[in-house]
């Protein structure tokens, strides 16, 4: 599907890829604080870094001078990460001033976001939780006498209620507080817990016994809530896709999505062939003599196939 993204989220992903100055796709070289979020197994993961200039004498008085991120995710990732990046640069805040730096400022900071893809600025933020705690550490600063508790062991701690996206109690339990979740639909968009097989979310001790825990009968489903869940969507009411549909599902993503950005850019894009899974092309314009062709052939043509036709799809660039 094409995804509703606003005007400045299609900017900041096209100025990132293209490597245009003031974004942010990169990683600082011994950052003073780095954090990692998310998993490559499930399609969405981000390494936050960050440079400090030191205080003297009060490491709470450091200030975040640069920050910078590496995803692997989809448009909304890598916008929401440039977002991210950009609050905290022009805030000249400090690493514990940056902790109130929550995902729905990342949100307004993009001028929205589909519900389905909530689940990016929540990335971010978490990513920027640990990376907080890295340089904490690194400078001896007590985060829990300041009254801060960013949880850095529920990654690997606690019982696993989503297999699929490695969701654990402990987690899904914070965000469902913080983010005032009350159904199993806003869990999944904010988390992606429950987004593939489902087989969490009546379980015991499932999505809908968290929120049970933490909303009480408020948000107990209806008797037959289990029976009218839908199955998970199948392309095209499941039938399998000819290679001329395939085609023409590609050029249509290309015409409503990928071209029109690149030609704002003064770029253009050809498609030469179609084997497969594997789809030829040609960059034109501006495009065909850039030195970041090869990102915005993997971070913008290859990645906006994945995700509007086939998550199989490979760009090869002749």
């Amino acid at each position: 599907m094409a995804w509703n993204y606003s005007e400045k989220t299609k900017q900041l992903f096209m100025d990132a890829v293209q490597g245009k100055p003031g974004s942010h796709l990169g990683e600082i070289k011994d950052p003073d604080g780095v954090g990692e979020h998310g998993s490559i197994a499930c399609g969405d993961a981000l390494r936050f870094t960050f440079r400090v200039d030191k205080h003297p004498s009060d490491p709470q008085q450091d200030v975040i001078v640069e920050a910078r991120y590496l995803t692997f995710g989809c448009t909304s990732a890598i916008a929401s990460s440039e977002a991210l990046c950009a609050i905290i640069e022009d805030s000249h805040c400090t690493p514990i001033q940056a902790l109130k730096i929550q995902n729905q400022d990342i949100v307004d900071f993009l001028g929205g976001l589909p519900e389905q893809k909530i689940h990016c600025s929540v990335m971010g933020a978490e990513a920027l939780s640990a990376a907080v705690f890295d340089w904490a550490q690194k400078r001896k600063v007590d985060l829990r006498t300041l009254g801060l508790d960013i949880h850095p062991e529920e990654a690997e701690e606690g019982r696993l209620v989503c297999k699929c996206f490695g969701a654990t109690e402990p987690y899904l339990l914070r965000k469902i507080k913080e983010l005032g979740l009350k159904s199993i639909a806003e869990v999944t968009d904010a988390t992606k817990a429950g987004g593939a097989c489902m087989s969490c979310h009546h379980a015991p001790g499932g999505l809908q016994d968290l929120l049970g825990q933490v909303w009480g009968a408020a948000v107990a489903p209806p008797p037959m809530a289990p029976m009218a869940i839908a199955p998970a969507p199948k392309p095209d009411n499941g039938t399998p896709l000819s290679a001329y549909q395939f085609g023409r599902k590609i050029e249509r993503a290309f015409d409503d999505y990928v071209r029109p950005l690149l030609k704002s850019d003064g770029g253009d894009l050809e498609i030469i062939d179609i084997k497969d899974k594997l789809v030829y092309v040609r960059l034109g314009g501006a495009c065909s003599t850039c030195v970041g062709a090869n990102k915005t052939i993997k971070l913008l043509v290859e990645r906006a196939l994945k995700e509007q036709v086939d998550e199989h799809i490979k760009v090869i660039q002749v």
